[in-house]
């Protein structure tokens, strides 16, 4: 099986600092990988580094057999890697329908005189952006909401507006940088849930970085660890979770 994203000694330095070193990690079609460590470990630059927030120092990143270095972020998500934060980035006044429907635009088939001629095509891609919108946001239980703004939804449902946004990117690889942050043992119970759900219906490969072991271990089949930025371990849960380095280095005892 080829891997759909491929990073080979992918490395950022920031002056002296090393923030990702010689990384190695593949993810396969269809394929749930989690990436854990502590905090500071590298993570999120990691995610960065797929998704064009920042140039690696060194090394590749391939995504379905082409590289991402030098592109910038808008390009890489057309081509379809799609994110969400650890800190929640909606857009807070637009109504739930709103938030969704602008990411469809990413995939807006005419140019600008075709939006400014306004004919017939103009107006039939616009309502199957606005179907396609409505069918997401009812398969994740927020058309209810479609007409409040974002701000006016409860924590748990803002993190599922997040997730449906980033599916409307049209994603064939999703990242998820810390979807259970803030949420209590009922919503992560239903964010393992929801995340079985996506990869099984979209059949797309996530990458999710999170805290919470006991979510990790449940739903990944297989878990990278950072350490300062190096690899420490890989491999199947129960491996990772016996792993000397990475009982000592985060996990403990």
């Amino acid at each position: 099986m080829s891997a759909l994203l491929q990073l080979d000694k992918a490395t950022i330095r920031f002056g002296g600092l090393t923030a990702v070193s010689e990384l190695d990690l593949q993810i396969g079609p269809s394929e749930l990988v989690g990436l854990i460590g502590p905090n500071g470990a590298g993570k999120t630059t990691a995610f960065n580094l797929i998704t064009g927030v920042y140039q690696p120092t060194a090394g590749e990143i391939i995504f379905d057999g082409q590289s991402t270095v030098g592109r910038n972020p808008y390009q890489i998500t057309k081509r379809g890697i799609a994110r969400t934060f650890q800190n929640i980035r909606l857009f807070p006044s637009l109504n739930v329908f709103d938030n969704v429907r602008a990411v469809f635009h990413l995939h807006l088939r005419g140019d600008v005189r075709h939006a400014l001629w306004r004919g017939m095509g103009y107006h039939a891609e616009e309502k199957a952006i606005a179907d396609r919108a409505l069918e997401l946001l009812e398969i994740f239980q927020l058309g209810k909401f479609r007409d409040e703004p974002a701000k006016s939804l409860s924590y748990g449902d803002q993190r599922r507006l997040e997730i449906v946004r980033a599916l409307a990117a049209k994603p064939k690889l999703l990242l998820l940088d810390e979807p259970a942050a803030g949420m209590n043992a009922t919503e992560k119970v239903e964010l393992t849930r929801l995340i079985r759900f996506i990869k099984d219906k979209f059949q797309i490969s996530i990458l999710l970085v999170e805290h919470d072991m006991k979510l990790v271990m449940e739903i990944c089949e297989r878990i990278a660890v950072l350490d300062y930025g190096i690899k420490i371990a890989e491999g199947k849960p129960d491996e990772v979770r016996a792993n000397p380095k990475v009982i000592a280095a985060y996990l403990g005892e």
